[in-house]
């Protein structure tokens, strides 16, 4: 992904709410299958770490990224921006 794809997003990622919260329990199973399950609604997901899990969000980025086949786009404090296009249909179209 290009810097320039990132940007794009980002700005996008911007006015979205987070779709999900991890918290002590850290990243199950569970949250990563209702990751998983979200992207086939949508390319592109804000997630929140709550306070009370005290694992490195970066870390659980790249891993919940792992999982779902996804890309990290950025991580910014306990919040994680995940992109995964959709094959069939996208409806975020990239810039070159």
């Amino acid at each position: 992904m290009t810097s320039k794809q990132r940007a794009h997003l980002i700005s996008l990622a911007n006015t979205l709410e987070p779709v999900f919260q991890i918290g002590k329990a850290g990243l199950s199973p569970e949250v990563t299958e209702a990751i998983n399950e979200a992207f086939n609604n949508r390319e592109l997901i804000k997630v929140s770490v709550l306070k009370n899990c005290f694992d490195d969000p970066r870390a659980m980025a790249e891993m919940a990224a792992g999982r779902t086949n996804a890309e990290v786009v950025k991580v910014i404090g306990k919040k994680m921006i995940l992109y995964k296009m959709n094959r069939e249909n996208p409806k975020i179209i990239l810039p070159k």
